[in-house]
């Protein structure tokens, strides 16, 4: 990092923070007591707090690794600043945790686009600050930096796993990797994406020497193509049939390896993923949920993924392979069809974005859904020609962690598509400097508008005296 350039992120960070330091008083001031899951995770903590470890909230589905990180902070800076009585784990203590994952995400993140693209001298060092920037800001996370959930906590360790993964760490990454486990099963997926990084460059590599010993063939640019699909659905199969190469993965990912396996172990002994109240996070198969995603990926990334441009490639395609096109068209259409499920808090809690969502656009009319299809395609098309700067291996890879870890899902919520979201942004080539700045100026507004909404607009449920706001 060029001198400059470590000013200007440092600048950048100490104002983010501080920015995020005043939001968290003013929010502090005005909602003092827990709200909506804090009201569980809160007094959970407060109990790991008095030493009670083994006092468990029957309603609390994730692990305890939140509450374990924020003891591990609190007592300490307790007993140095010598604070005792009520302050020591009160909510606002507890809360001000995920404000100092915030700033670590912030750091991760620049640390991980700089790896990421490091092989790309036309990006500025004012551009990888700026797209940190943007990502720390990125709404649905950057909301619950200012209340006790477990999403900042979360992204910290997967993306902190993430970037060992990437400098060849892997021990460091697979045990930072069992720390996001801690915070939420389902980031189990995120360790076997660092798995398969490691597995996509050497599949890479050999497609590559492949090739090149065989001068009448090359390698094809065109991603995408049946042609292609078929001769590397064949090398795979060579590839890993052979010992050889499965023993030299192994040695590779074997503390990857370790970390899944310890996960099958808890999954059989706990007898499912889920801890805690098990009715209402039933695994199935959710295909639409993917659906969901891409149309949450390309609201916002629309700077990006929703051009001028973009949409004539796009027409072009189109017009290029109808067959193909009609082909995942019936079959988005069989998904919808068979898959669509409807949790009941979707349909009950108010407070939430996605309660609006699903009540002004999906239930309009029974066949709105159906007629979504076309935006799903155009989303999905825009969100891999977005990645085709990437290896094929790493783009099925990406896509396989990806499937896994929305489509069980039956809830729609939001919170579950930011990490993702976030890898899939991390790896996409730098856009020009006007969509970045115009890509900040949104998450921005759209922070502005959230946290107005959520302090301000405030409402009562008729059988209730408690204060509902709204939220992600």
């Amino acid at each position: 990092m060029e001198r400059a350039e470590a000013y200007g992120f440092s600048a950048a960070m100490s104002g983010a923070f501080l920015l995020s330091c005043l939001l968290f008083a003013a929010i502090s001031r005005r909602l003092r007591g827990p709200y909506m899951d804090e009201a569980f995770h809160v007094p959970q903590a407060q109990a790991y707090c008095h030493g009670r470890f083994l006092q468990w909230d029957p309603m609390i589905t994730t692990l305890p690794g939140l509450y374990l990180v924020s003891v591990g902070i609190v007592k300490p800076t307790a007993w140095l600043f010598g604070w005792t009585g009520s302050v020591v784990c009160s909510t606002g203590m507890l809360r001000f945790i995920n404000l100092l994952f915030s700033a670590g995400n912030f750091y991760l993140l620049y640390l991980l686009l700089f790896k990421i693209h490091q092989k790309n001298k036309a990006v500025s060092g004012f551009q990888r600050i700026l797209s940190a920037l943007t990502l720390a800001m990125f709404p649905t996370l950057y909301f619950f930096t200012f209340l006790y959930y477990t999403d900042p906590g979360s992204v910290f360790f997967t993306l902190f796993a993430y970037l060992m993964c990437l400098y060849g760490n892997h021990k460091t990454s697979a045990f930072l990797g069992f720390c996001g486990f801690m915070f939420r099963q389902t980031n189990i997926v995120w360790t076997v994406f660092c798995a398969g990084n490691v597995v996509a460059e050497r599949l890479n590599e050999a497609w590559k020497t492949e090739f090149q010993k065989k001068k009448d063939e090359k390698i094809s640019s065109r991603k995408g193509s049946f042609a292609d699909f078929i001769r590397i659905f064949q090398f795979l199969i060579e590839y890993l049939v052979s010992p050889k190469n499965l023993v030299t993965l192994t040695a590779l990912t074997w503390p990857y390896i370790i970390l899944v396996t310890v996960f099958f172990v808890f999954v059989f002994i706990n007898g499912g993923i889920v801890v805690g109240d098990r009715s209402s996070h039933e695994a199935c198969l959710h295909f639409p949920q993917l659906f969901y995603f891409m149309s949450f990926t390309v609201f916002f990334s629309f700077p990006h993924l929703l051009t001028p441009t973009k949409i004539r490639k796009f027409l072009l395609s189109l017009r290029k392979h109808p067959v193909q096109y009609s082909l995942i068209t019936v079959i988005s259409l069989f998904l919808i069809w068979k898959f669509t499920y409807v949790h009941k808090y979707l349909l009950a809690d108010n407070r939430h974005y996605t309660f609006y969502v699903w009540r002004k656009v999906f239930q309009r009319h029974e066949l709105v859904k159906y007629v979504l299809v076309a935006v799903y395609i155009f989303a999905g098309w825009s969100f891999t020609d977005t990645l085709k700067s990437k290896s094929i291996f790493w783009i099925l890879m990406y896509f396989v962690c990806l499937l896994a870890v929305t489509v069980p899902q039956k809830l729609l919520e939001f919170r579950y598509f930011i990490l993702p979201f976030l890898i899939y942004r991390l790896n996409i080539p730098f856009p020009s400097l006007y969509r970045q700045l115009l890509e900040l100026a949104f998450y921005i507004a759209v922070n502005a508008v959230t946290f107005y909404l959520f302090l301000n607009r405030t409402f009562q449920w008729p059988n209730s005296d408690e204060i509902q706001r709204f939220m992600w």
